[in-house]
């Protein structure tokens, strides 16, 4: 069954383009997981440095695969050391 991740992440305005460049790598090294579908990437336009990317997986198990994948983890640290806090996950599936 599919399942959809939401990723929340705040980051301060003069960080914002190196976010950008790290959320794009890791854009670019979902396409070739398997289970991936698909994914967008929002900017809240009330509160700026706020984004959310929404994910689509195949399965649990492909998220999960994919989150213990060593690059993306590699990336995943620098993102929340740029961020001062973890990303925010919120894991769903459909009904």
């Amino acid at each position: 069954m599919a399942v959809k991740v939401l990723i929340k992440r705040k980051v301060a305005d003069k960080q914002a383009s190196e976010l950008e460049g790290l959320l794009r790598k890791m854009r670019v090294m979902t396409l070739s997981q398997k289970g991936y579908v698909s994914g967008e990437t929002f900017t809240r336009l009330d509160e700026p440095g706020v984004s959310m990317v929404i994910s689509t997986w195949q399965s649990l198990d492909d998220w999960r695969a994919w989150t213990l994948n060593k690059e993306r983890v590699t990336i995943q640290e620098e993102i929340d050391k740029l961020l001062g806090e973890p990303t925010q996950y919120e894991i769903f599936e459909n009904i």
